[in-house]
């Protein structure tokens, strides 16, 4: 079977080094200017995951101008990276920031670690002055509102160069959800509330396009699936997973298998064709699909896909920002849900699932593939992983709408091993620890107004969404080891102000 595999890498992506400075310096100094500066991007550069490009120093408002419409053009650019290696007049900025689209680092460093003190005269203090430069630009971008993370330090310090790969994975986030295009396979389940939102803004906001498509469209891609394909895919299944009896070759249920593998075939070979990153199912909308895509979905989430159960679009936005984000590193990301809590005092743990899709990213381990009634939605039993996500740091992500604009909460976690088995809960799960505990952060959740479905990664971090949501220009409220119930309802309190008279502005 041919695949056309989803891009969930950094391949392609650049982030350009602009540097800044004047003319009245004269030639000798700008020519130390630039070749200090290109040192400095390529010591970054070679620590960081995306590509750094230097581009030639900056001396007037013209070439800073057509350097920023020069990056806005280009798909490649995720980012830029800006340093004052001297003086650069912050006038000269104004014109190229107010046209700036991209998500903005600005680099607060110089070019050597310590200062040679009894050398020190003023050619090196005029040629050395990113310390004078540095709060020029940081005045300019404060004064025109611009959206940017500041980073100080030398390029040399692991601190430096780790919170540009951050911000680095959370422009490459960025750049996925601006091109992201996502397939609703019906509408989203009944009367619930909170898989609701405003796709126009989502579009404004996120740059991802929203759109739906009858279940049976995708029947159909499902009843192209040849029977080579199916072979071939139910042996790739025989390999890497540990089959049930009842759907190895000559068990009773392996037509149930190979009907899973049939739908997994003609929902990635829809999803290729149409240029999709992510999508939706409902369980009360399958049309003539034999069965609730299941093992499919989880497979395809693994692979980088976004995903959001009965039409969740703005879950799937999620999972695959995530899934881009943690491009390289171990661990993964998946649809998850909170459904039910040990509340033993000081022990207490939630048991987060869904009915089949959760992604087996977040295990190590060999999943089992098994079969089991859903006893929901009214069609054959699905095949499914089933599988407990790894111990270890965690994060859980929701995107809510909550009518002027959207927002993002996270909630720190550690995930760990259950206190018993479960040998009756034949799905995907994780079972975790909230920060700071369970009461504060369940509390801080539904003050929030949190989703119930989320994000799960154990690739990156909270800043990574941090991040992001600075370039979204989109709130972010973090239940993390230092929340009060307190402190974080006065949050919410001041950013419902905040955002408000920010959006008159």
């Amino acid at each position: 079977m041919t695949r056309t595999p989803l891009t969930t890498s950094f391949d392609g992506y650049e982030v350009w080094f602009l540097t800044g400075s004047q003319g009245l310096y004269g030639e000798e100094t700008l020519r130390q200017v630039a070749e200090q500066s290109q040192a400095v991007a390529a010591e970054l550069g070679a620590a960081v995951p995306v590509k750094i490009v230097w581009k030639p120093v900056l001396t007037d408002s013209a070439a800073i101008r057509r350097a920023v419409l020069e990056a806005n053009s280009d798909d490649s650019v995720i980012g830029l990276v800006a340093w004052m290696h001297t003086f650069s007049p912050a006038k000269m900025w104004i014109a190229g920031l107010d046209a700036l689209q991209k998500p903005l680092l600005h680099l607060h460093t110089q070019a050597n670690v310590e200062l040679p003190w009894g050398e020190i005269d003023f050619d090196f203090m005029n040629l050395n002055q990113a310390a004078h430069g540095d709060r020029e630009f940081g005045y300019i971008q404060t004064r025109l509102g611009v959206a940017r993370k500041t980073v100080a330090g030398h390029v040399s310090d692991p601190a430096v160069q780790a919170d540009v790969a951050t911000w680095q994975r959370a422009a490459a986030g960025f750049a996925a959800s601006k091109t992201l295009k996502l397939a609703r396979f019906g509408d989203n389940m009944r009367y619930v509330a909170v898989t609701e939102g405003d796709k126009t803004e989502a579009e404004h906001v996120f740059g991802v396009q929203v759109n739906t498509w009858g279940v049976n469209e995708l029947v159909e891609a499902v009843e192209a699936a040849t029977e080579a394909e199916i072979d071939a895919l139910v042996a790739e299944y025989d390999e890497l997973y540990d089959v049930v009896p009842e759907l190895q070759a000559g068990g009773e249920r392996r037509q149930s298998l190979r009907d899973g593998a049939a739908i997994e075939i003609g929902l990635r070979s829809f999803l290729e064709a149409g240029g999709f990153s992510a999508f939706t199912t409902s369980f009360e909308d399958l049309g003539a699909l034999k069965q609730l895509p299941g093992l499919a979905v989880q497979r395809l989430m693994a692979e980088g896909y976004g995903f959001g159960a009965e039409g969740d679009w703005k879950t799937a936005i999620l999972v695959r920002v995530a899934n881009v984000m943690g491009a390289g590193l171990p661990g993964g990301a998946s649809l998850m849900e909170d459904y039910t809590y040990d509340l033993t005092p000081g022990s207490e743990v939630i048991l987060g699932a869904h009915m089949l899709e959760v992604s087996p990213s977040l295990t190590s381990a060999k999943p089992s593939l098994e079969i089991h009634p859903l006893g929901i939605g009214g069609k054959d039993d699905p095949v499914r992983l089933v599988f407990t996500a790894d111990p270890g740091p965690a994060l859980v992500v929701a995107l809510s709408d909550v009518r002027d604009r959207f927002r993002l909460t996270a909630n720190v976690v550690e995930n760990v091993e259950p206190s018993a088995p479960l040998p009756k809960l034949p799905v995907g799960r994780a079972v975790w620890k909230p920060a700071p505990d369970f009461r504060t952060s369940a509390a801080a959740w539904l003050t929030a107004g949190a989703a119930h479905h989320t994000v799960m990664t154990t690739a990156v971090g909270v800043e990574v969404f941090r991040d992001y949501a600075e370039m979204a220009r989109t709130e972010l409220l973090v239940i993390d080891e230092d929340t009060t119930v307190r402190g974080f309802r006065d949050e919410v309190r001041w950013n419902q102000a905040y955002y408000r008279l920010a959006q008159g502005l």
